[in-house]
């Protein structure tokens, strides 16, 4: 039982050190991975993916040859969490290929693209957690530079479509279905993409933003092909969600508020307790597997 409860606490233990160091990286130098070090690797006969995760382990002071310890970390996480993407694979999103998003500003809220420079990281999927209890964070990069579209408040990226937000939502996109009520507009790719399908009638877009909602009924929304199925209100999400969900007008409900984990625990546990309201909708929430690794805790 001891040697059981000793492998736990270690395991708990590595997941707290992966986050501190990655949160490190991706916050202050995501882009600290240089191409002639990949290249010069590469030259060796390992993949970019493998030059990648050796030249991350060393940033992170991993001597991965000689220390076991070191060693067996590196093979606990990196081969998981490391992914190389293919950049033509999101270029060729139907969002990404029909809607172009112009520089524009509008109060504190400013839209336009943003990009990631060759082998930069970043998060790119939800936290996988394996049988063992393992959280895995998932971090991809570019061989040549992305662009992506954002919307910068107060000149600091809050909303943004990356692989990262087309990954995570693939499956409230692909469940989606009848009157659909989404929380948190962005750019509106969740309800580009659910508006796209037929098992789609209307797709109802509640936000509080003032400036976000003009920028996007103005620049985006009229790019939209099925705009007839957007209706954009005006308002607190939890006050909407108390005095509407109970109506039974909505078959399916995605929740987007947040901006990553950190400010999204609380409320996705206050939105939760509005599923009650109305039982026979299908309520889903943005990166919901990465917020309960953090709420399991």
């Amino acid at each position: 039982m001891d040697a059981n409860n000793d492998i736990k606490d270690k395991i708990i233990e590595d997941n707290y050190k992966i986050f501190a160091l990655l949160s490190n990286y991706l916050n202050n130098a995501p882009d600290f991975i240089d191409k002639t070090e990949i290249d010069e690797l590469v030259t060796y006969g390992v993949s970019y993916k493998q030059a990648f995760g050796i030249l991350l382990a060393s940033a992170f002071g991993l001597d991965i040859v000689d220390n076991a310890i070191d060693k067996e970390f590196f093979n606990n996480y990196f081969n998981k969490m490391i992914h190389k993407l293919d950049a033509n694979e999101y270029s060729n999103n139907p969002y990404y290929k029909n809607i172009k998003i112009p520089t524009i500003k509008i109060g504190n809220s400013e839209l336009k693209y943003e990009k990631y420079k060759p082998f930069e990281g970043f998060v790119c999927n939800d936290i996988i957690q394996t049988k063992d209890g393992r959280q895995i964070p998932q971090i991809g990069f570019f061989e040549t530079e992305f662009m992506f579209p954002a919307v910068l408040e107060n000149d600091r990226i809050w909303m943004t479509i990356t692989p990262n937000e087309i990954e995570t939502m693939k499956e409230p996109v692909d469940r989606a279905f009848g009157n659909v009520l989404t929380f948190g507009l962005g750019l509106g790719y969740y309800a580009y993409m659910v508006s796209e399908k037929e098992n789609v009638d209307s797709v109802t877009i509640v936000d509080l933003n003032e400036n976000v909602i003009n920028l996007f009924k103005k620049y985006v929304l009229p790019q939209f092909k099925n705009a007839h199925k957007i209706k954009i209100i005006k308002a607190d999400a939890f006050d909407y969600a108390l005095k509407h969900v109970a109506n039974g007008n909505f078959d399916f409900v995605f929740t987007d508020l947040w901006h990553d984990v950190s400010d999204g625990k609380d409320m996705y546990l206050k939105m939760k307790k509005y599923e009650h309201l109305s039982p026979k909708t299908v309520f889903t929430y943005w990166i919901e597997k990465s917020i309960m690794c953090y709420i399991k805790e």
